[in-house]
């Protein structure tokens, strides 16, 4: 603890300090989460034909991430009815990345 002077007039009051040192790096994050949150990200900015094929080349060129295609593409249906509004409109793109894990997520969201 240190004692440090604020500006009140009724004294000294106590602060806590941390013994450990602060990380100056950020939390590392999963690939697969740094990889949906790219896609959704390309969703939005773009639409989710160009996100799904995203994903399928990830899927191709990053075979490790496999195991995550079926929860991403669900993620990238829901993100798709939250941009548009609408089950139907996200449904346009929906395509068998995944299976069929985009138009999963984009009824499941209804």
């Amino acid at each position: 603890m240190a004692r440090v002077p604020w500006s009140s007039s009724s004294g000294t009051q106590m602060l806590t300090a941390s013994e450990h040192k602060a990380s100056t790096k950020a939390t590392s994050r999963a690939p697969q989460d740094l990889l949906r949150d790219r896609l959704v990200a390309e969703l939005q900015e773009k639409d989710p034909g160009v996100a799904l094929t995203g994903l399928q080349a990830e899927m191709a060129e990053r075979p490790s991430l496999a195991r995550h295609c079926a929860s991403i593409a669900r993620a990238l249906g829901r993100a798709a009815v939250q941009k548009y509004g609408s089950v139907q409109r996200a449904n346009r793109y929906s395509r068998p990345v995944c299976d069929t894990s985009f138009a999963a997520g984009v009824s499941r969201t209804h």
